[in-house]
């Protein structure tokens, strides 16, 4: 190891000098380890400890503050887990999620992070980073408006207040509607997320938002409006409307084990470890220790359980009210040089915070009781979590070890590991722990030297590394921990922080004071009597950038146990899968293996806090809704259509509204397809569109031509003029452009459809090459031909029941269905804004067509920023806008009646953020409706939709055909509103597609507000048969196709976005050469910092209006 300043042989081992965790996520990373044995907090790797006997004064002076990166001379590392890889954006984890500080808990509501100046804001977690499914606490109510509504309207300032329990919403159609104002979230980042938490807002701060809500109008837009009635009521979602009872009854098993509620006194006490460290694993060492040496003499014999951070939990009181201890750690990894070890002194003050009511947990779980304890689930959370902590690597609520299964090669050096999921759950059955099989890539631990030839897939010694290979090599290892092997036993660890510019063989330093310089292959033979062999290979850099260390690659090994939390390529996604697609009946095997061996009855934590946990998988009642009735065109042979086993096809079917492309063109962007070829092709797919019942003409405009890829612009503006000069004197649109591209077509399509969509204001279809040289293509054509059809206007099938006007709460007054959903970068996209879209019926009583709207916003902000606001134009003055208010708007247009009923399904909403979507959002729609009539407040049904839950339901027996379909899931239509639901709450899970291959995943649909007083049954029927409508494909979907649309739109939408050049020197995927925003783009600018979010190009208008993200 080389220091780039003076350095005295020998010493240089001594320092890591550095920051770690300076990933290309640009975030510091806490190092989350377990520790060895059964709550036994050695570390191994970290400190090992010798304890002086605890001071007896109480309390004791703040904890030293260390940068969030400081691991100290070496880093104090407890068991060797990997490094804590959140995803990028995910807020450090520096206080469990309730925790509010001293005898403070977090009530139910907004994520805890949400105080203003506190850290990242509610959309900090990526998409993928949800705990889960896991019971994350719903937190307290948002923080007070500050910023005004969105659009300029400024809101006032709400002081704080003490925290109480907070006043409702009231649900009533009768009543003109009033939804708080909720704060604008703070950017990410601001300020420090590791200082406890308090509750963000009173109720005298919501009560003065209820009164001070305003409805706005086009004429008062950016001043309050009239005062609405304040609700006097607690804030609650809506409870259960009774149980379903619809469709044929069954039984299915549950990945969820019942957990008898302990009868234990819990207590809660703060801990502060002085010098702070960020590591988990530290601090559990530290704590660790400090149980073995104290437990009986100054603990009462109690085995606490310790969150990592600064609150610790017992089964009983301790014998004091605060306490000092002091702890010594001793450094392992110097001790096997044979040297002097090296020791670290900690104090740690132990001081009362607070009882956990185990009494609120049951009341609440028997439904006497409407909010859920956060702290009391939160302890048991914990409890049941220290033990896999120790013996596994933690990630997120999940657990992985290279034993727990068979390692799997990914490529380029990752691998992955097998694991499960843990989470507690309050439930209708009572306490549930919910276990799941997981799996997630690791790197693998192998020599540097070895890791860079698995990335470049190529022998390094052949040829010198070019500059592209540099950047793939620095973006892999920065912030990856490495071992040294030149030094016998000393395995001493450091964090890479990038790469030397120069070679190993240039690269020199100097060693005293008088300018003597050594090079390293010099330095590291005379001192280790280490020969380096690859000099021409730059070194690793460790240390900060001020004080960098150098490190030859080839005497480095990556560290076993640190998770990949960047994004994986598609060869890494498909082995992933592979390895993770597990039929029903292994899964469920694994899931009852996993608690078996888990063996929770000998836990020692969980007999020390009276937690037991049934080994059966629940037994469930659930029912099979009947599939609906579907509607196509009176000209073919068959007119309707009863799917079976959530699935058909288009034989002898024609479109019940066939679309008309009178004009269409043809490129051909692939040089494998000769122009017969896609003259052919075309000529077939021009069939199939006339035979499934679209007024297609068969020739095109101009002759298919092939363009190459890399002039993708100039050849779409070509063509596209060429065919506008045949067709402008005939008054007349090219309808339709179909594109073929190569198999392997990189950023190509996301060009296309820029160029397409926003520029030129054309809808297109692309085809791959491989389905063009298809031999029976019949089934692709035909579902090619129902996504032009959408695309050009058409309708492919409708309910029967709508036509009939037989849906209860859609068929009696015009009523539209919104989808919505927000898409956030991948790990690693520091700067990439998040897209929301929003798509709407836009055909009543058919509800089928969707119209869809997109917009950038804040990155990782989950809460839609443009659902409504308010700008000043120079000439207009204050303009009313945003995407529900166009799309309002847009319905009126096509239906000439105004929605009478709103119906809005939210996806990708965690439990954690259910309060601030609903109160920020709810608000936008109530704003936008009274901006278009100052009295139009339609009542509003507000749905959200998760998938990314671990909730798995199994046949009850798996080998009973009545009960599986063919792939050994449950049948399409299933539904669970019972047991493994919420206790008191409106929430129900719906299987409502068949499966394909692995375990089918259903979809957990919770109504956070109805004022349209749905059943359970009307809820669960309407949406199962609204899966059967999606337009793709002639098969039920999985979630309901309104938020699959919105979830596609905002998909389509990445490949808008303007060029983001990342210090790789390449372009996020879809990227394109810079160009000026549109004058007419939407004005998206919430500021990350303040950083302004570019507006997306805004979609050309015939755009909007056909399902062009199909």
């Amino acid at each position: 190891m080389v220091r780039k300043k003076r350095t005295v042989p020998g010493e240089s081992s001594g320092e890591a000098s550095g920051a770690p965790g300076q990933g290309s996520s640009q975030r510091p990373q806490a190092t989350q380890q377990g520790a060895s044995g059964g709550g036994q907090h050695q570390g191994r790797g970290g400190y090992q400890g010798r304890g002086a006997p605890p001071s007896q004064q109480p309390g004791g002076g703040p904890p030293q503050y260390q940068p969030r990166g400081y691991q100290g001379r070496g880093g104090y590392q407890g068991r060797g887990g990997p490094p804590s890889q959140l995803p990028a954006g995910g807020p450090p984890e520096s206080q469990p999620r309730g925790y509010q500080g001293r005898g403070g808990y977090q009530g139910r509501g907004g994520p805890p992070s949400q105080h203003p100046g506190a850290g990242p804001p509610p959309g900090s977690q990526p998409h993928d980073y949800q705990g889960r499914g896991g019971p994350r606490p719903r937190g307290g109510m948002p923080q007070p408006y500050r910023g005004g509504h969105v659009g300029g309207s400024v809101g006032p300032s709400v002081p704080s207040g003490p925290s109480r329990p907070v006043p409702e919403l009231h649900q009533a159609s009768d009543v003109q509607h009033q939804a708080p104002v909720v704060a604008t979230p703070s950017p990410p980042g601001a300020g420090s997320s590791s200082q406890p938490r308090k509750a963000e807002v009173s109720t005298g701060q919501v009560q003065q938002q209820l009164q001070q809500l305003a409805i706005h109008d086009q004429s008062s837009a950016s001043q309050a409006g009239q005062v609405a009635p304040a609700s006097s009521k607690a804030v609650r979602f809506p409870l259960r409307p009774g149980k379903g009872t619809h469709g044929s009854r069954c039984i299915v098993k549950a990945n969820h084990f019942f957990a008898e509620l302990p009868n234990k006194d819990l207590h809660q006490y703060d801990v502060s470890i002085t010098p702070e460290v960020t590591s988990r694993g530290v601090n559990r060492a530290v704590m660790g220790e400090l149980v073995n040496l104290y437990r009986h003499s100054h603990l009462d014999g109690r085995l606490p359980a310790y969150d990592g951070r600064k609150s610790l939990y017992t089964a009983g009181a301790l014998p004091f009210t605060s306490k000092t201890f002091e702890i010594t750690l001793q450094d392992e990894e110097d001790s096997l040089g044979g040297g002097q070890r090296r020791q670290r002194v900690f104090r740690v003050v132990i001081k009362f915070a607070a009882r956990a009511d185990l009494h609120h947990l049951a009341m609440f779980l028997a439904g006497r009781q409407p909010d859920a304890p956060q702290e009391a689930l939160q302890v048991l959370d914990i409890v049941l979590r220290e033990l896999p902590t120790a013996r596994y690597c933690p990630v997120g609520r999940s657990f992985y070890s290279p034993n727990l299964g068979r390692r799997q090669h990914l490529g380029d050096g990752l691998e992955t590991w097998r694991g499960f999921y843990q989470s507690i759950r309050p439930t209708q059955m009572g306490l549930s722990l919910n276990i799941d099989m997981s799996s997630t890539a690791f790197i693998e631990p192998l020599p540097v030297i070895e890791f860079i030839a698995q990335l470049l897939n190529r022998d390094i010694s052949v040829r010198p590394l070019s500059d592209s290979d540099r950047v793939k090599i620095k973006k892999a290892l920065r912030g990856v921990k490495v071992e040294v092997t030149h030094r016998g036993n000393m395995r001493r660890k450091y964090r890479i922080s990038g790469l030397t510019s120069q070679a190993t063989r240039e690269l020199s330093f100097p060693i005293d004071d008088h300018g003597t310089v050594k090079t390293v292959v010099q330095y590291f033979l005379e001192t280790y009597g280490f020969s380096i062999q690859h000099t021409t290979l730059p070194c690793l850099q460790v240390g900060n950038q001020q004080r960098p260390n150098y490190l030859p690659m080839e005497v480095c090994k990556i560290v076993e146990g640190q998770r990949y939390s960047k994004r994986l390529n598609e060869k890494q996604i498909t082995a992933l899968l592979k390895v993770t697609c597990q039929r029903p009946h292994e899964r469920e095997k694994d899931i009852l293996q996993t608690v078996h061996h888990n063996a929770y009855s000998e836990d020692p934590y969980a007999q020390e806090f009276g937690i037991r946990i049934d080994e059966r998988l629940a037994s469930v009642e659930a029912r099979v809704l009947p599939p609906p009735k579907l509607k196509y065109h009176d000209s073919g042979r068959e007119r309707d259509v009863w799917p079976r086993v959530g699935q058909w096809n288009m034989m002898n079917k024609k479109m019940v509204n066939g679309g008309r492309v009178s004009s269409w063109a043809c490129i051909n962007f692939s040089r494998n397809v000769q122009d017969g070829a896609a003259r052919s092709f075309c000529h077939e797919l021009a069939l199939m569109c006339q035979v499934s019942g679209m007024d297609f003409a068969l020739e095109p405009v101009l002759p298919p031509c092939y363009a190459r890829p890399e002039h993708v612009e100039r050849a779409l503006k070509g063509r596209y003029q060429d065919a506008m000069n045949i067709l402008r004197p005939q008054g007349r649109e090219l309808d339709l452009l179909i594109v073929i591209l190569p198999d392997n077509n990189g950023s190509l399509y996301g060009d296309l459809k820029r160029i397409c969509e926003t520029d030129l204001g054309l809808v297109s279809q692309c085809c791959l090459t491989k389905h063009v040289f298809k031999a029976n293509k019949q089934q692709y054509l035909a579902n090619v031909a129902l996504k032009i059809n959408v695309k050009a206007g058409g309708r492919n099938t409708v309910l029967v029941d709508a036509l009939t006007r037989r849906i209860p709460l859609v068929s009696d007054v015009p009523t539209i269905i919104f989808g919505a959903d927000v898409t956030h970068p991948h790990p690693g996209e520091d700067s990439s804004p998040s897209i929301a879209a929003v798509v709407a019926s836009q055909d009543w009583p058919e509800v089928t067509k969707y119209a869809g709207l997109v917009s950038a916003q804040a990155h990782r902000q989950e809460l839609i920023q443009d659902l409504f606001k308010v700008y000043q134009d120079p000439q207009r003055g204050s303009v009313s806008d945003g995407m529900v208010r166009e799309l309002l708007i847009s319905f009126w247009r096509a239906t000439g009646q105004k929605p009478k009923r709103i119906i809005f399904y939210r996806d990708g909403v965690s439990e954690g953020q259910f309060y601030q979507v609903l109160l920020y959002e709810l608000d936008a729609i109530r704003r936008a409706c009274a901006s278009l009539e100052s009295d139009y407040q339609p009542p509003v049904t507000f749905v959200v939709v998760q998938k990314r839950h671990h909730t798995r339901l199994f046949a009850n027996n798996h080998n009973d055909p009545r009960a599986v379909d063919k792939s050994g899931n449950i049948l399409p239509g299933t539904v669970v509103d019972s047991k493994i639901c919420h206790p008191t709450e409106f929430d129900f899970y719906l299987c409502s597609h068949a499966g394909i291959q692995g375990t089918s995943r259903p979809a957990h649909y919770h109504v956070l507000w109805d004022e349209n007083k749905f059943t359970a049954d009307g809820l669960q029927t309407l949406t199962n048969n609204l899966c059967y409508t999606y337009a793709r494909c002639t098969r039920s979907v999985s979630i309901v196709p309104p938020a699959y649309y919105a979830h596609l739109a905002a998909f389509r939408a990445r490949f808008y976005m303007e060029p983001d050049t990342t210090d790789s020197g390449s372009m996020v995927s879809g990227a394109t050469p810079s160009r000026g925003p549109p004058p007419e783009a939407r004005n998206t600018r919430a500021g990350v910092g303040n950083v302004a979010v570019r507006p997306l190009p805004a979609l050309k208008e015939n755009v909007k209006r056909v399902m062009f993200y199909c």
